[in-house]
Formats: C-alpha cells, structure tokens, sequence
C-alpha cells in the first residue's frame, strides 16, 4: 500500500458515491513528478543550474553545430513568454554561457548561442542528469519501463489531442 493508496480508502470509506480510481493515478503522478524534478534539480545545482537554465543550455546543445537559436525557438521550445526567456538568456549570459550573436540571415535579430564555457558545462550536465534519470527509473524493469512509456505516450498523445480539438 502507498500513501495514495491510504487516501483513497479514506475517501471510499467517506463518499462511497465517488469513483475515486482516477484521483489515484493522477495523485501517483503528482507525487512521482514532484520526487522525479526534486532529484533532477539537485543534479542540476550540483553545475550551477536550475531546471530553467539546464533546459536552455540543452536545448543549445541539442540543436546541433552551431549550438544557437533564435529566442523564439527558444521560446517555443521552452513554452515560456518572451520576458521570462529575456531574464533567462541574461542570467546565462552573465555566467558566460552563452552569448547574443548578429544573426547572420537577419541583421535586425539576434541568435543566442553557446559559448565553449556553455557548451562544456552542458556536456558534463547532461551526463549527470542522464545518470540521474537512470537511477531514478532503476526501480522499474526495462520491460516495465517500456511498458510505462507506452501507456504515458498513448495518455499524453490523447490528452494533447483533445487539446488540440479545443483551440
């Protein structure tokens, strides 16, 4: 029995009325999100980053030669507004992390990119969070593990479906 589990019977006992089974899937998420991001993030501080900043830098990196992108790409990928991406690029920035460059097919823009400084860091980041996420989905068979991104991707692609169907 986990903690969810106890609530539920708690519920059940008090509103047998209610069909509480989706409170517990969605509560086993929740808790398993918050205890996954609070792992994440001690990885993360061990470089001197937060979630926020190692999702630029790897977003940097991830693109490929030459490791820059204009904000909006960063944006988009980020899902963030442009002022909170401004604050961002400038904290990274300060750190010499990344730098503002002419972008080259637009004078009137700007392309950020990774500096060697930036670049190196993300390379050894990304390892140790790589590390981490294994270590964090050890409990779990590889078969397990599968299984779980299977019944994740069909709920997450179903969900963002419905979404879709809404705008």
């Amino acid at each position: 029995m986990d903690h969810v589990d106890r609530i539920l019977a708690q519920w059940r006992r008090e509103r047998p009325d209610l069909d509480v089974a989706p409170m517990g899937t969605i509560g086993r998420l929740g808790r398993i999100a918050r205890r996954l991001s609070a792992e994440m993030e001690k990885t993360f501080a061990a470089f001197g980053l937060n979630g926020a900043s190692f999702d630029v830098l790897a977003t940097l990196r991830r693109s490929g030669p030459p490791y820059a992108l204009c904000p909006g790409d960063l944006m988009a990928t980020a899902m963030v507004t442009s002022g909170t991406m401004t604050n961002r690029i400038d904290q990274l920035e300060k750190a010499g992390l990344v730098e503002r460059r002419n972008n080259p097919e637009d004078a009137r823009s700007v392309i950020i990119a990774l500096t060697p400084k930036g670049f190196g860091l993300i390379e050894e980041a990304v390892a140790a969070h790589v590390a981490t996420q294994a270590r964090l989905m050890s409990p779990l068979s590889k078969d397990e593990r599968a299984e779980l991104d299977r019944l994740l991707s069909t709920f997450l692609s179903r969900m963002e479906d419905d979404r879709a169907g809404d705008a």
